[in-house]
């Protein structure tokens, strides 16, 4: 037989399992504990601290919380031991996911999750979409949470606002591990929360046949006149050719009392029209002028 100074097999950790009167932190003695409030996080008794090392348990302290009476589970980590004997506190939110009240029987049992790789959020109200940073909003709310549980309804505060979020997904299990992680966040949309519609109907009143916009013609109108060919014979086709805009005449200091709503025009100064032009224009025959020569004539 041989003896040893020293234990060559260490104590194999042993689960923590008790039942205490869980009460929210309101009901804590003492100040009011806001810090306790807003994370994921119990108090528990001294005589469970001591307990807990005895049993040499996996750092660290994480506990998974039922209630038997109607088979709730969450997870959460331990802030302090300095809870009545007996007794354990918890946030308000927590209490609420569980379907307890004050002075319920809550099982306590010590658990090792594992780290925490994605989660997936859920904002329960649009006035979430009004933050500028949800994700640098969340993670430093989470800062106060040990571990989440998928199922869950947490509560994180910002700008003197409360906004809760349901964890729909948390990998690599359906309760992990928040402590030192990197953790991949998605966002879905918020419960109510509907897409804008593109209304038809402006598309519609905007797509504006941008000839309508132009005013009527009035006076003389460019190129309106019919063509000739150079043998004289007549065109075959005899459609008349439809009239184009006319050339509005701006009179500066005048309005102008045919002006349209939703109509741009553009009025480029020119010189008024002798009368010699306007003769012309009136009384117009093709090819009628006279012809010149480059050449000068040669004298006789």
């Amino acid at each position: 037989m041989f003896q040893f100074g020293f234990n060559m097999f260490p104590d194999i950790p042993r689960p923590f399992n008790t039942q205490f009167r869980c009460f929210s932190v309101s009901m804590l003695p003492g100040n009011e504990r806001h810090d306790v409030e807003r994370g994921g996080k119990i108090i528990m008794p001294p005589s469970a601290l001591d307990t807990l090392t005895r049993l040499n348990i996996v750092y660290p302290m994480l506990f998974k919380l039922t209630n038997k009476k109607t088979n709730r589970i969450t997870h959460s980590g331990v802030l302090e031991f300095v809870a009545d004997e007996g007794k354990v506190y918890l946030p308000y939110w927590m209490m609420h996911n569980l379907l307890l009240e004050e002075g319920d029987f809550l099982q306590v049992e010590s658990v090792s999750l594992p780290v925490a790789t994605f989660s997936r959020f859920q904002p329960l109200s649009e006035d979430f979409l009004d933050i500028t940073n949800p994700k640098a909003v969340l993670e430093n709310g989470l800062r106060s949470f040990a571990c989440l549980t998928t199922g869950d309804v947490i509560a994180i505060k910002y700008n003197q606002r409360i906004y809760e979020l349901c964890v729909l997904e948390t990998k690599p299990g359906s309760a992990v591990s928040i402590i030192e992680c990197d953790m991949n966040v998605e966002f879905a949309p918020p419960v109510g929360y509907k897409e804008p519609e593109t209304n038809n109907k402006t598309d519609e009143k905007m797509a504006v046949d941008p000839a309508e916009l132009m005013p009527e013609p009035r006076g003389f109108v460019a190129f309106s006149g019919e063509g000739n060919r150079l043998d004289g014979k007549k065109k075959k086709d005899s459609s008349i050719s439809e009239p184009v805009v006319a050339r509005v005449q701006y009179q500066r200091g005048i309005p102008d009392y045919d002006y349209q709503i939703g109509t741009i025009r553009f009025i480029r100064t020119s010189r008024p029209a002798s009368k010699e032009s306007k003769e012309l224009n009136e009384e117009f025959k093709p090819f009628t002028g006279e012809g010149y020569s480059l050449r000068e004539a040669r004298k006789k």
